[in-house]
């Protein structure tokens, strides 16, 4: 269900990497978790970023919530589609969905993250 190419945080984002860049976004569960969202903020491109600092937030109908950068890095894009249509997040949360793409500090810290498998079992657990 989860592409095999990201890797998955325990607070349901993910990362996928390119080179020494790489997209972020939230997950499929955390949307469905949402539900309707109606606004993502979305960082300033330059700002730096340690592990699990707070990325921005999404609002949706239901809360509020932090969007945690699951590596350090420095913001070199967001999606500004977000800005006109955040329910990108709902339709696509792991392709036109993204939040924010990222310079990695270091590219190999993504390899700490879980798999989509491990990812998938770590769901299990919390529905069980």
């Amino acid at each position: 269900m989860y592409p095999n190419e990201f890797r998955y945080t325990k607070e349901h984002e993910w990362i996928r990497v390119e080179g020494g860049e790489a997209l972020v976004g939230i997950t499929d569960f955390a949307q469905k978790q949402l539900g309707d969202i109606i606004y993502v903020e979305l960082p300033e491109v330059g700002k730096k970023l340690g592990v699990h600092d707070s990325l921005g937030t999404i609002e949706s109908v239901k809360s509020v919530s932090d969007v945690f950068a699951p590596v350090a890095g420095e913001v070199i894009a967001v999606n500004g589609e977000l800005g006109q249509a955040a329910d990108l997040v709902n339709k696509d949360p792991h392709g036109k969905g993204w939040i924010v793409r990222l310079r990695l500090s270091d590219a190999a810290a993504a390899g700490s993250l879980m798999s989509a498998s491990e990812y998938e079992k770590y769901l299990e657990g919390l529905e069980a």
